[in-house]
């Protein structure tokens, strides 16, 4: 099982690709970057293997680092990365998933794709000596620890183990509500420290590929690598994105007001833009809780949880942080549709409650397929298995 050892040359275009793919949040890509760097300046092995090459009988888990971006922005990133040498809380995390489980961890997955949580369990795994898996519970970062492609599948959320920076450690054993395991976490993380780790999802091989996301770390490369080489040759780096994604072009504007604030681990927002170019005197509107959930434009529903809408800038192509966002700030809109696989799992009974509207306070709203809202053509990341 040779698997891709990721090198210093994969770093930029990694971390350029979850960036986009993230929607807003999914960690800030400096830290990927400093995460990434330091580990192999220590000399530790980076290795993603495919899904389709992991035993049926092994055990993976998810994971990732869970708080809220505010409180990640505040921290400084060299003082974070030399603490987490002394003590790094998703492996803390992962001990304690071994210990309640009796066994090992043999291959990880991230949660979801993004700037911060995909290069931490790269991270983790290394620092393990085992592999990270291709793939990722969405394709795209989301808010919540239930918002999964896995729970949709018919894997339990729990036994979740979670450890603070403060060192408390606790091990969420069942739920009935499919919301509880996550709302402990952010009452502990809250309540010690701002952040902290956590494990959970603990699954066979087979149950992996049955469900995954397949190859979005491959994906975020090969993204990032186009909209990187289009920037340099002088080409548009928002097509190459767009190509690279199987998307469409939303809208492209300026930010006039944003409204909201970081509420239990969350920053929850609605922002505004004013249409520039040809789309000059409309509007459109984004609910972003973390991560882009709802897109109206003029009034009308165009992009709906867990389909992708993409922040970019205009002129380079880089994937913007949901935190970065200003009044003044030039922003354009980018769709995709999410992965076949995670449309599956959001119209299951346990995904409905898990992926709603009310999970970010629109509870009319439910999941409509982006190329119905918006005429769009191509399959997007829908387009898998």
């Amino acid at each position: 099982m040779a698997g891709r050892r990721i090198c210093t040359g994969d770093i930029e275009p990694l971390l350029e690709g979850l960036a986009i793919m993230g929607t807003g949040g999914g960690g800030n890509p400096e830290w990927g970057r400093a995460i990434l760097a330091n580990d192999l300046t220590r000399g530790r092995e980076l290795w993603l293997v495919s899904p389709d090459d992991i035993p049926d009988d092994a055990l993976v888990v998810s994971g990732g680092m869970m708080g809220s971006v505010k409180t990640l922005e505040s921290l400084s990133i060299e003082e974070l990365i030399a603490r987490w040498e002394a003590r790094f809380e998703l492996l803390a995390a992962t001990s304690l998933m071994e210990d309640y489980l009796g066994r090992k961890v043999e291959y990880v997955v991230p949660f979801e794709a993004g700037g911060l949580n995909t290069p931490v369990i790269m991270s983790l795994a290394a620092r393990l000596g085992i592999k990270a898996v291709d793939g990722d519970g969405l394709g795209r970062s989301a808010p919540e620890t239930h918002m999964s492609t896995f729970l949709g599948h018919g894997i339990s959320l729990t036994p979740m183990s979670l450890v603070d920076t403060l060192g408390n450690g606790i091990v969420v054993t069942d739920q009935v509500a499919v919301t509880f395991a996550d709302e402990i976490g952010r009452w502990m993380v809250t309540r010690g420290g701002g952040m902290g780790a956590n494990n959970h999802y603990p699954m066979t091989g087979k149950q992996l590929r049955e469900s995954v996301i397949p190859d979005t770390s491959s994906m975020a490369l090969a993204l990032g690598g186009e909209v990187i080489a289009a920037r340099r040759s002088g080409g548009d780096p928002l097509v190459a994105a767009r190509d690279a994604l199987k998307g469409m072009d939303l809208f492209r504007g300026r930010v006039t007001s944003i409204r909201g604030d970081d509420r239990g681990g969350f920053y929850v927002t609605e922002v505004v833009l004013a249409g520039e170019g040809p789309r000059a005197g409309r509007e459109a509107r984004l609910i972003i809780k973390n991560e882009t959930m709802v897109l109206w434009i003029e009034g009308r529903l165009r992009a709906v949880f867990p389909d992708l809408v993409c922040m970019l800038d205009p002129t380079t192509g880089a994937g913007i942080m949901s935190v970065d966002l200003v009044a003044g700030k030039e922003v354009a809109l980018l769709g995709a549709a999410c992965h076949a696989r995670l449309r599956r799992a959001a119209a299951t009974p346990i995904g409905r409650s898990a992926f709603g509207g009310s999970r970010y306070g629109y509870p009319d709203i439910a999941h409509v397929p982006i190329e119905q809202l918006g005429g769009m053509t191509g399959g997007g990341q829908g387009s898998g298995g």
